[in-house]
């Protein structure tokens, strides 16, 4: 072989080589440069969420007022220092508006290709608004008590609460997904139960979709969390189903599609005859780890095991952080432990205002983190 081949050949080679190395370089960039900043960021204020010692401190602060003040060296000081009155309510909302803007911090700084999902988690809020509401509504109940100031349809939930009539809010809704099930409960094609239920498979259907798009470890995050979301959803409706001694049939059109667990044991929680048996058949499963401590308590109150999984939701993200450092599974993680944190300040602030004494309030709050 001449010696201008063989040269040829190597440039050749070395020119492959080159491009493979560039393009797995690029790759690399891509996948996780534009989480180096984010992240870093969002480390530092997860180093900022209470820990237990501290809602411990909080849960002893006998006034209202105290509370405040014992939340002035937080993030939450911005949001608490001009309450147009000190009363649960407000401070409720006060947190809630520290939630939104955590949201659309994430919109924010997270690279465009997953901050879309965090809007459509914001949207999940939509959801729970739009049911409360017209929950309320066919109730006589007074629908702004059960508005979060959170979503991105505050404006219309907000008209929606203060509609004259039933029919005012289907305008309200016009033009959104959320027109055509609303103009079925009207029609009486549903009921409210099927109204809600057609909104959360809306909304699952668009993350589950969301997540399948996505690739790599992105797709293994997002489906992971999403999937663990529907499992929550599905089994705590089967429980509460199972307690009233619901159907089968009646039970399986309230599922919502996706999750983990497969049909033939979503088949089998369906047709066994109480929650005993119901919890016994999740001993199998990778959901055994949540009644290890909570069984007794879920036969007589469901809201433990939802707590519970939520709690191993939170914890399954931050084992996927370990796995991931640069990836979305930190944004999720950290988002799961704010809502979760300020759930638990949102419940001190009204146990104090219901004057319970520190040691009940703190033995409460315990019970639930």
């Amino acid at each position: 072989m001449e010696v201008s081949t063989i040269t040829a050949l190597m440039d050749t080679t070395l020119v492959v080589i080159f491009t493979w190395v560039a393009y797995k370089t690029g790759q690399i960039l891509w996948k996780y440069t534009p989480y180096s900043y984010p992240n870093a960021r969002i480390k530092a204020m997860e180093a900022r969420l209470f820990n237990e010692q501290k809602l411990g401190e909080l849960s002893e602060s006998k006034t209202l007022n105290n509370f405040v003040m014992n939340l002035e060296d937080s993030d939450y000081k911005p949001y608490l220092g001009n309450l147009p009155s000190l009363r649960a309510e407000t401070i409720d909302r006060a947190l809630e508006a520290s939630l939104a803007d955590t949201y659309q911090l994430m919109l924010k700084i997270l690279p465009k290709r997953t901050s879309a999902f965090f809007q459509l988690l914001l949207e999940e809020w939509d959801v729970r608004n739009i049911s409360s509401v017209v929950k309320a509504k066919f109730s006589g109940e007074v629908a702004r008590d059960y508005i979060h100031e959170l979503g991105t349809l505050i404006g219309k939930v907000k008209a929606m609460a203060e509609a004259k009539t039933l029919e005012e809010i289907l305008v309200i809704l016009e033009g959104t997904e959320y027109e055509d099930p609303y103009q079925r409960l009207l029609l009486k094609e549903i009921s409210l139960e099927e109204f809600e239920t057609e909104l959360y498979k809306k909304h699952y259907s668009k993350l589950l979709e969301y997540a399948r798009s996505r690739k790599a470890e992105e797709r293994e995050i997002l489906e992971e969390f999403v999937n663990l979301k529907i499992d929550k959803i599905n089994l705590v409706t089967i429980l509460r189903a199972k307690a009233h001694h619901l159907s089968a049939d009646k039970i399986r059109n309230s599922l919502i599609p996706g999750g983990k667990m497969n049909r033939k044991l979503i088949e089998t929680l369906l047709n066994v005859e109480d929650i005993e048996m119901a919890l016994a058949e999740l001993d199998s499963t990778e959901y055994s780890s949540i009644l290890r401590e909570v069984r007794e308590k879920v036969v007589v109150d469901i809201s433990a095991f939802e707590r519970a999984f939520e709690k191993y939701i939170q914890q399954r993200m931050s084992e996927l952080t370990k796995f991931y450092p640069l990836s979305i599974a930190t944004p999720i993680s950290y988002i799961l432990q704010k809502e979760w944190e300020i759930r638990r300040l949102k419940a001190i602030a009204k146990l104090i205002e219901d004057g319970l004494k520190p040691e009940v309030i703190k033995k409460i709050i315990g019970e639930q983190l």
